[in-house]
C-alpha cells in the first residue's frame, strides 16, 4: 500500500501463535506485525493508534525480555469502558497484537477450551494506567499509560485542522493537514519510541498464574 515511508521504520512485533501451529496454519507459529497492520485494522493512523501500538510493544518487551511473547497467553486490561473515548480503538489494536479478546472471542477447542481467547480482554479495570498486560503463565503484569502531549502537534496544524474538519480546506490545505498529522505520528513512533514520558510503564503485582491453553 502507499503508506508513508516512515511506517517501514517502525519496529515490528513478533509473537509465537500456538493455535496456528496446532491447526497447521504455520509450522513455526511466528506472527510478525508492523504498524501498518494496526493502521489497516483501524482504517487510519493517528496518535491513539500509534500510542496503542507503542504501549503493547513496550509492555511485551517488559514482560518477555528476549523471549518470544506467546499470542493468546496474555491478558489485556483496559481502564476505560468499552464505549468510552478511544478505549475501543486501543483495545482493538491490543487484540490484534496479543490475541486477547472480549466475550466475543474464540472460545477454544474441546471440553477444556484449549487456546481460548475469550474474556482475555477486560474493560473497566481498576488500574492506574490506560492499559495493563499480564502473562497468564507467570502472572507477571505491567501497567502502561500514554501521555501524547509529550509529542505536540506542529504549531501550523490548528488553522488547517479546523478547515479540514469543517470540509472547507482546499487541496493544498488538505495535503498540509495530512502531512502535519502524520508528522506527529512519526515523531511518536520513531523519535519518541523509547521515551518514558510518552509511554510510562510500571510493574503490576503478580498473581497466581492461570493455566494457559
Amino acid at each position: 500500500m502507499d503508506f508513508p515511508d516512515f511506517f517501514d521504520q517502525v519496529p515490528t512485533i513478533s509473537l509465537r501463535e500456538p493455535l496456528a501451529i496446532f491447526l497447521g496454519a504455520s509450522q513455526s507459529g511466528v506472527f510478525t506485525y508492523g504498524y501498518g497492520d494496526a493502521v489497516r485494522l483501524a482504517g487510519h493512523s493517528c496518535p491513539t493508534v500509534a500510542g496503542a501500538y507503542l504501549m503493547v510493544s513496550r509492555g511485551l518487551a517488559a514482560l518477555y525480555d528476549n523471549e518470544l511473547p506467546e499470542r493468546g497467553g496474555i491478558e489485556v486490561h483496559m481502564r476505560g469502558g468499552a464505549a468510552e473515548g478511544t478505549t475501543g480503538v486501543i483495545a482493538a489494536v491490543a487484540t490484534l497484537l496479543t490475541g486477547a479478546a472480549p466475550e466475543t472471542g474464540f472460545g477454544g477447542i474441546g471440553m477444556v477450551r484449549r487456546f481460548s481467547r475469550r474474556d482475555l480482554l477486560r474493560f473497566d479495570a481498576p488500574i492506574d494506567g490506560l492499559m495493563a498486560l499480564r502473562r497468564r503463565d507467570t502472572g507477571h503484569g505491567v501497567v502502561l499509560d500514554l501521555d501524547a502531549s509529550r509529542v505536540p502537534a506542529d504549531p501550523g496544524m490548528m488553522p488547517v485542522f479546523a478547515k479540514a474538519v469543517a470540509g472547507l480546506a482546499d487541496e493544498a490545505e488538505q495535503t498540509r493537514f495530512a502531512t502535519l498529522w502524520q508528522d506527529r505520528v512519526k515523531r511518536m513512533l520513531i523519535d519518541h519510541a523509547d521515551d518514558p514520558a510518552l509511554v510510562h510503564i510500571e510493574d503490576w503485582e503478580a498473581r497466581t498464574a492461570a493455566v494457559a491453553g
